[in-house]
């Protein structure tokens, strides 16, 4: 008889969130929604709620949560504000919990998850980022397995496979440019939140766009690679790559080079870890060579890009450091959104807010909350002086 695995969703309003339900609508017989969770989208996460029929609902807005409490009734247990978050992810009846939430409001429902031993699809790469050492050492010790989501760590891990570490040379990361590619630091000066939101190949939430669009994304992915690989930052490297069909790159000690390729689909990767080690039929377009043409690779452009170059930078300072470029990125990406900075300022000023570091060891939950809380402190105090 068939097992069924009885999956949580920590993000299920978000991108990640509701193409990981897309993928279980059509394998209904491999899986059960247990519990959801989201920040206040009440509206859509009621319509999921009466789709998959979870056990619990967690929504962070205690406002949002009344309210969904109003409208599902006694039907479903409904759990307010961040307590409540975490109580999904811990939720008792689950084996796998998908970690989508944005930002570093995913770190302590994943660090909850990870204690009570369950399987942890990450995709909000920020938890690694800002607390790697925390959560790996948790992890360790209560037995939980982490599943990476991003479409390259995801290609990495599948490449990797079941080879030893130390055959393992550098991996390579690929990014697709974002929207601006080949634009000079003029260029950008002017650009709209609009134009950053454009992303050519990929279709997610407006925080990760943004980060795509100053290559953020990108180094926060250096960072989190680091952890869940255990290579330091000369091991990885990163490659433009438009075309968005190869998705990461692992070198080996003998030259080889070994590439996952798919259509450009956050599907796959989604289905990878929900079904892992097992694949799901049909998740994703068929790619077929022959029509794909030329795959181009080059060289970042570190100047007109900075950001990537502040997260190599972070994860070789270590310590806190990571948390503090997380944190000014988060309230950078939304000044801009909001329109309160211009886009060079999303590098002007984590350039100043790192400056003003220095990185204190962060093997402790209470070390990464407080350089989080200070790194914002200061982005909005320069925000505030532009």
């Amino acid at each position: 008889m068939k097992t069924v695995k009885r999956v949580v969703i920590l993000g299920s309003t978000g991108s990640i969130g509701r193409m990981a339900l897309e993928v279980i609508s059509k394998h209904r017989d491999e899986f059960s929604v247990v519990g959801l969770a989201a920040g206040s989208n009440v509206d859509l996460i009621e319509q999921q709620a009466k789709t998959f029929h979870p056990e619990i609902v967690g929504v962070a807005d205690e406002k949002a949560a009344r309210e969904l409490g109003t409208r599902l009734g006694r039907k479903i247990e409904v759990c307010a504000g961040q307590d409540g978050v975490a109580a999904v992810a811990a939720h008792d009846s689950s084996d796998f919990v998908l970690s989508a939430m944005v930002g570093f409001s995913g770190l302590l429902p994943t660090l909850r998850a990870i204690e009570r031993g369950k399987v942890i699809g990450l995709a909000n790469k920020e938890t690694l980022v800002v607390a790697g050492s925390v959560v790996t050492e948790k992890a360790r010790e209560h037995g939980a397995r982490i599943l990476p989501v991003d479409s390259e760590h995801s290609a990495i891990f599948q490449c990797i496979g079941g080879y030893e570490g130390s055959q393992v040379k550098r991996i390579i990361l690929t990014a697709s440019g974002g929207p601006f590619m080949g634009k000079t630091g003029e260029d950008l000066k002017n650009v709209s939140p609009e134009q950053a939101l454009r992303h050519p190949k990929w279709s997610m939430g407006r925080k990760i766009s943004i980060d795509s669009s100053t290559l953020m994304n990108k180094g926060l992915e250096v960072i989190e690679a680091s952890h869940l690989f255990g290579l330091d930052a000369e091991s990885i490297a990163v490659v433009i790559h438009p075309q968005s069909i190869v998705h990461s790159l692992v070198e080996f000690v003998d030259g080889t080079l070994l590439a996952q390729m798919s259509h450009p689909d956050m599907k796959g990767p989604i289905a990878y870890a929900l079904s892992y080690p097992r694949r799901l039929n049909d998740t994703v377009p068929r790619l077929e060579l022959e029509t794909i043409g030329a795959l181009t690779f080059h060289k970042p452009d570190a100047e007109t890009f900075p950001c990537l170059g502040f997260a190599y930078g972070a994860l070789k300072a270590g310590g806190t450091m990571p948390a503090v470029l997380n944190a000014a990125n988060e309230i950078l990406v939304n000044a801009f959104l909001e329109r309160r900075i211009d886009f060079t300022g999303i590098p002007g000023i984590i350039k100043r807010v790192m400056d003003r570091h220095d990185a204190r060891r962060a093997d402790t939950l209470d070390a990464v909350i407080e350089a989080d809380r200070w790194a914002r402190e200061k982005a909005n105090e320069y925000i505030g002086k532009r």
